[in-house]
């Protein structure tokens, strides 16, 4: 089992980063998933969510309106399309997937995100 994250990287405040997450071992279609950030000296968020129906996600104040998750089952990877960067949404984001019914939890190792001129 494995979420492998990817998409991280140094972009102007304003700009645009997608992130993405694949999957091996398991199928996203019987997990909520979701993406997490920890910025430097704080706690980790929950900055996106998604259903295992795939249909209703929900977002942190912060990100709402900027940010978009996504699932693509066919790939079995999930995004975080981000817009509107702002230097504030720098940090470390991890995405999740949970299953509490059978006790799983599975995280990627986290990718760097920088918006910074």
């Amino acid at each position: 089992v494995q979420l492998v994250e990817s998409g991280g990287g140094l972009v102007q405040p304003g700009g645009s980063l997608r992130l993405s997450c694949a999957a091996s071992g398991f199928t996203f279609s019987n997990y909520n998933t979701n993406w997490f950030r920890q910025a430097p000296g704080k706690e980790r968020e929950l900055v996106a969510a998604i259903g295992r129906d795939g249909g209703s996600a929900n977002y942190a104040d912060s990100v709402k309106g900027r940010f978009t998750i996504s699932i693509d089952n066919v790939r079995n990877t999930m995004y975080l399309q981000m817009n509107s960067l702002k230097p504030e949404d720098t940090a470390v984001y991890y995405c999740n997937a949970r299953w509490l019914l059978v006790r799983a939890d599975y995280w990627g190792q986290g990718t760097q995100v920088t918006v910074s001129s």
